[in-house]
């Protein structure tokens, strides 16, 4: 159910192929006046470069290349264990991990916090906060499909990287738009990405 409440979420990228999912995501969040926090693994900037083109020796001026300057975004290293999303006692409404590697996924399954993105994939579990997990791996085998489902037991929602087709996408931002309009809609923050089944 999509608001207008004004939220803070978290936004993380691993090196899974699909990079702008995560970019759009935050881009929307921040339009809509949301507050971001922003995670990016080493290899996670690595796609960047590789999948946008994007020179990121100015890890700085990457960022403000994807999202303007923007007092509401609040990027945070993979180390840096003093943010406040390191800890449940900080108001956060929920957190997105797209695109989200399979290494980074079994981590997060089996309580490994070796980094800040995993401990505050840890602490939206141990809160019972909204943890959004958006795999890109293909095809997937069986310990995959184990520690997804050991994920979704614990509370977490798995929304695949799968753009639908009945709003008849006619180009590449359409199907971008899909899978993010679907992970928004789990966050409950209000979009028009995508026309909806049954809209004319």
């Amino acid at each position: 159910m999509s608001t207008n409440e004004k939220k803070t979420l978290t936004v993380a990228l691993t090196g899974a192929s699909g990079a702008v999912y995560g970019v759009r995501i935050v881009q929307e969040l921040l339009k809509s006046g949301h507050t971001v926090h922003f995670l990016l693994t080493g290899a996670a900037w690595q796609v960047l470069y590789y999948e946008l083109g994007m020179d990121t020796s100015d890890r700085e001026r990457c960022l403000d290349e994807l999202f303007g300057s923007h007092e509401r975004l609040f990027y945070h290293t993979d180390q840096e264990f003093s943010a406040p999303i390191a800890s449940g006692s900080a108001q956060n409404d929920g957190m997105v991990i797209v695109p989200c590697s399979m290494g980074t996924l079994a981590k997060i399954a089996h309580g490994t916090s070796s980094n800040l993105l995993e401990r505050a994939a840890d602490v939206a579990l141990k809160e019972r906060r909204k943890l959004i997990i958006v795999p890109r791996e293909t095809p997937l085998n069986s310990i995959h499909l184990e520690n997804m489902k050991r994920l979704s037991d614990t509370g977490a929602q798995i929304v695949p990287a799968m753009p639908g087709f009945y709003h008849h996408p006619s180009n590449y931002d359409d199907l971008v738009n899909f899978v993010v309009g679907k992970v928004l809609d789990q966050l409950g923050a209000s979009h028009n990405l995508f026309r909806r089944w049954g809209e004319s």
